[in-house]
């Protein structure tokens, strides 16, 4: 391993330094822990004079080179307890060493912060450190530090025996350092966890073979006679054998005896260890069952994605074939299995909604809002209104020829192309069409959604492709805080139905359909832009957007017996009355709604009038749900004779046109081409203005005599 990947690593490995923001004067808080409830992240805590960070970068470092000494000290404790003669030797500095090292680090503890167990702040108190450190580990520590062998020996002139050899054993405390390292890296996610894992287990197993070995090589060491001892059975001398050999049959019988394997060339010969590999074979139960249970664990975790992915392609395909289904379907279906499975693992809807709201925005904000600026549909927009907008977008991915949108599909939401390519098809007597080809930033579905009529034509991706998704009632809740903006938006919408036209795909009685089904479509208040008049156009419907109806006044009846503010939607429903585009473009037109039956105003019952003006730069009616339409009245004409011996003539329903000499000319067509220069009421009040007409009034006309 080279220098620089070697530095890399134990970059990645222990420097883990918290950065303190000053400025913003967070607190010192551990990465994987929390606040109490109540703590103030504001609180700054400053460290003392010679207070050590327990995440400061050379704090870890310093742990990372003792996590070295430990596995040495690991290996070498049982090695010397078992095999090992004291001596002044080489080996004899290194022990007292890696000693003055673990030393050095006591003395540093006393001066290292610790995380409070309520607060969770670091405690920086000298005092405190202190009793907590001597209260908890350092006795142990210090005890896993003292070089007993070498202190009997300059004090007595001798090793000491077993005992102090029993002593100097204290060392393997300090493996408690290895556990918490490998606890902090299967938490890590820069490191892979079934590769911690694996190593973890790996070094349990070996260090438990490693002290089996060295435990049993002295149990025959020590005994009285060598020849029945498990080892001087087979190797009458083996005291007189190398250090190599003796440690090789050791580990040898250690290792068969784990694994059960039991060839019986090795086996135990005396009491003593027959009593150690009673407990030697009972703690390997253990041990196999923890390592078994756990590798399980691990591969089964690490297979079951793929596991999943083939029973549900499995049960898919069986679908297909059950219900027999297109080949082009079945197709889709599988594309869009392979494409999840491959996608599955990057979890983004997952992991934005398990985040606070302002996060997930300001993601979404960052991924998605420069495409979104540049939907023509959006041009002219405020910031408001897409600050609001691209959080409520679903990042969706689909495989190569699969269907967004079907033609004349029912619309719930609309679509944004963030990349890859789509084909808008429309399907023309049976056949396929390809009208253009979508590339990013183009916007599919949105006639269906702000019209609220079927979709017109088709979207089916042509590779793989990345598509936001914005649902029809996230749209329009953000509409009703936002009426400028949609009416910006009913603008941009019409020059593409025109360009939409150009194509053949919006004909005249498609334009009246998605006039019409605007009524009672997709965004709020779509209805004061669009209509439902016959020979009607888009051009008409945006020359109607425009109508200014800056004072409109309404006027609302009380039904008898039960006050206005009772109604129920269904009897609002039934006593609409559409305003007149002329009184509503002069600014005098007013709404009169009549809650009691046939039109009959509540005797006694006084007007509540209801004044609501209305922008006539945005053409919304604010808080007004009352239809704003152009108006077709009908009435019912009736020849009035003075006679009643007169030939009787039937009514006649017919649409109120735009002037009173219309009106006298259709009814001298209706009733055999008489001529008539006076119109009454069924009051007999005389009407010389079309203004004064409501829908469903009964008119009788004087002829001439």
């Amino acid at each position: 391993m080279s220098l620089s990947c070697t530095k890399n690593f134990f970059k990645r490995f222990c420097v883990e330094e918290v950065h303190l923001n000053e400025e913003s004067g967070s607190g010192f808080f551990s990465s994987d822990l929390l606040p109490s409830l109540g703590a103030r992240l504001s609180h700054t805590t400053k460290l003392g004079r010679f207070i050590i960070s327990p995440f400061s970068s050379r704090y870890r470092a310093w742990e990372m080179f003792l996590v070295v000494l430990v596995i040495y000290s690991a290996w070498i404790s049982p090695f010397d307890f078992a095999f090992l003669v004291f001596k002044l030797d080489a080996l004899f500095i290194i022990d007292n060493i890696v000693n003055c090292f673990f030393a050095i680090d006591i003395a540093l503890t006393f001066f290292v912060a610790y995380l409070d167990s309520e607060s969770y702040l670091l405690v920086d108190n000298p005092k405190r450190i202190a009793v907590r450190y001597l209260s908890t580990w350092f006795i142990f520590d210090f005890c896993s530090t003292l070089p007993f062998q070498a202190i009997n020996f300059f004090f007595t002139d001798h090793s000491g025996g077993l005992f102090l050899k029993m002593l100097s054993m204290l060392r393997l405390w300090r493996l408690r350092r290895v556990s918490s390292l490998f606890a902090r890296l299967e938490k890590d996610i820069r490191f892979n966890y079934f590769l911690t894992r694996w190593i973890k287990l790996v070094a349990v197993t070996l260090f438990a073979v490693h002290c089996a070995a060295c435990f049993n090589y002295i149990l025959a060491d020590k005994y009285p006679d060598p020849r029945r001892t498990w080892i001087g059975a087979v190797y009458p001398n083996f005291k007189e054998m190398s250090l190599w050999d003796r440690y090789v049959i050791s580990m040898y019988w250690s290792i068969v005896t784990l694994t059960t394997t039991g060839y019986g060339d090795l086996h135990a010969e005396n009491p003593r260890e027959m009593l150690f590999d009673i407990f030697y074979m009972l703690f390997n139960l253990g041990l196999t069952s923890y390592i078994i249970g756990n590798m399980t664990n691990l591969v089964v975790h690490w297979t079951s994605h793929t596991r999943q992915f083939r029973d549900t392609v499995n049960e898919a395909s069986e679908f297909g074939k059950r219900n027999q289904l297109p080949p082009q379907i079945q197709d889709q279906i599988l594309s869009h299995m392979c494409l999840k499975f491959k996608t599955e693992s990057l979890k983004q809807q997952e992991t934005l909604n398990g985040l606070p709201k302002a996060i997930r925005s300001s993601i979404a904000h960052y991924l998605f809002l420069p495409i979104v600026q540049n939907v023509a549909l959006f041009h002219g927009v405020s910031s408001d209104f897409l600050f609001q907008l691209v959080p409520e977008m679903e990042a969706e991915f689909y495989p190569p020829r699969e269907d967004v949108i079907l033609q004349n599909e029912s619309p719930s939401d609309m679509y944004i192309l963030v990349s890859g390519a789509a084909n808008i098809i429309s399907n023309l007597q049976g056949h396929e069409q390809v009208l253009w080809k979508a590339i990013t930033g183009d916007i599919f579905g949105d006639i269906g959604v702000l019209c609220g009529h079927p979709q017109p034509y088709a979207v089916r991706t042509t590779e793989i492709s990345q598509i936001l998704r914005l649902n029809k009632n996230s749209l329009t809740n953000i509409f009703r805080t936002n009426m400028d903006d949609q009416h910006i938006i009913m603008k941009n919408l019409f020059m593409k139905l025109r360009e939409l036209g150009s194509f053949g795909l919006v004909d005249q009685q498609t334009e009246q359909g998605l006039v019409s089904n605007s009524r009672q479509g997709a965004a709020p208040n779509m209805d004061n832009y669009l209509q439902n008049t016959p020979n009607n156009n888009l051009q008409k419907a945006e020359k109607q957007m425009h109508i200014d109806t800056s004072n409109l006044d309404v006027t609302v009846k009380k039904q008898e017996g039960q006050p206005c503010n009772r109604l129920n939607q269904k009897s609002m429903d039934e006593h609409r009355i559409e305003l007149p585009v002329t009184e509503i473009a002069e600014g005098t037109g007013s709404i009169q709604l009549t809650c009691g039956e046939s039109g009959s105003i509540c005797s006694g019952e006084p007007f509540q009038r209801i004044t609501a003006p209305v922008n006539s730069s945005n053409g919304f009616c604010g808080p007004l749900k009352s239809e704003i339409t152009k108006s077709t009245k009908r009435v019912t004409i009736h020849l009035k004779v003075p006679s009643i011996k007169s030939q009787k003539h039937h009514a006649k329903l017919i649409i109120l046109p735009d002037s009173l000499g219309e009106l006298l000319k259709i009814a001298g067509q209706k009733f055999g081409g008489k001529t008539f220069t006076t119109l009454v009421n069924a009051e007999h009040a005389e009407i010389d203005d079309l203004e004064v007409i409501r829908d469903g009034d009964h008119l009788f006309f004087l002829a001439n005599e």
